[in-house]
């Protein structure tokens, strides 16, 4: 069966949820003011590839102050191999995370990070890998001369999600969005490209408003010269912007049957995308599975509520296509 490398990095989220619903907008949670804490980060995308039966193989680093925590919540996902999770002294990558009716995005400031991930135990592990996964879930997760050794080396698809690496390189402080005109250097090599409409107008020069419609082709066009597949712009409930040589296509999403919380839904996005591409279906195809893992994903909430959602649907795939060979 395929294997997947995924490098990111472990998250100690603490989420405040203000100002009534918040459902309809990307990543979100739902309606009253609350606060909770979580661990997610890469842990979301696990998740979600060990609930679908992914072999997965995890390259992270995590504070060794939530490592039971972590332990705990990834005990039971099989398919995860954590060879290449490391745990490193203190309270690892701290978010406090507040979402408001008043601003489009989240607000955040990263209160500790830990140290940016060693290649090594990733160029080791590249013969044997059948997809790459590398998502920014803290800005500092690689430096850009590792990441570019880890590219020149792998042999199989990447799929590469922009994420933090949009924000301000700040700690203990918010962290505004920022523009990244090196962003061609990051992207040079992968083969499909995730971001959502404010990371956009970031990577097009303007981190203070969404890409316009012109921006957004722009960024698609200069995207796929420098040799990506396919683009996908994530828009929340509008479901997600798909983009290849050939074509541009919306992707919709379902209506949510019920909010709870819509904490890595771009994650959830992502993992069933590439466990669709792993079995080969076109990219538009793969897309719609994901927005659709996506939608159902804001119904529940946290790790383990994610892995079981995912692995209820691997067993709802499994039993039709047996009907249909019967």
């Amino acid at each position: 069966m395929s294997r997947c490398g995924l490098i990111g990095t472990i998250t100690s989220d603490i989420i405040t949820a203000e100002d009534g619903p918040g459902a309809a907008r990307e990543g979100a949670v739902a309606a009253g003011a609350r606060t909770f804490h979580t661990i997610g980060g890469i842990l979301y995308q696990a998740a979600a590839l060990s609930g679908l039966g992914v072999p997965a193989a995890l390259f992270s680093h995590c504070g060794e102050a939530i490592r039971p925590d972590v332990e705990a919540i990834i005990g039971d996902w099989q398919t995860l191999d954590r060879s290449g999770l490391a745990f490193v002294p203190g309270p690892g990558n701290r978010v406090v995370l507040r979402y408001t009716e008043r601003s489009r995005e989240r607000e955040e400031v990263l209160e500790s990070v830990v140290p940016p991930l060693d290649p090594e135990p990733v160029l080791r592990a590249l013969p044997g890998l059948d997809f790459l996964m590398m998502v920014f879930n803290s800005g500092f997760d690689i430096s850009l001369p590792d990441w570019r050794k880890i590219v020149s080396k792998a042999a199989c698809p990447i799929w590469f999600d922009i994420h933090s690496l949009a924000l301000e390189p700040r700690v203990g402080a918010h962290r505004n969005y920022r523009a990244l005109p090196d962003w061609p250097e990051w992207v040079k090599g992968v083969t499909y490209l995730q971001a959502n409409r404010q990371e956009v107008g970031c990577l097009m020069g303007h981190p203070e408003r969404w890409a316009d419609e012109g921006e957004i082709r722009d960024f698609f066009r200069r995207a796929i010269a420098a040799g990506v597949r396919a683009i996908f712009m994530t828009m929340g409930k509008d479901g997600v912007l798909a983009a290849t040589l050939e074509e541009i296509r919306r992707v919709p999403a379902p209506v949510a049957s019920e909010v709870v919380d819509a904490t890595g839904c771009g994650d959830v996005f992502a993992a069933a995308s590439v466990d669709g591409l792993l079995r080969g279906e076109p990219e538009f195809q793969a897309a719609a599975a994901g927005v659709g893992l996506a939608t159902q994903a804001v119904a529940v909430s946290g790790l383990r509520e994610t892995f079981s959602l995912a692995s209820r649907a691997s067993h709802r795939e499994s039993a039709i296509i047996k009907d249909r060979r019967s």
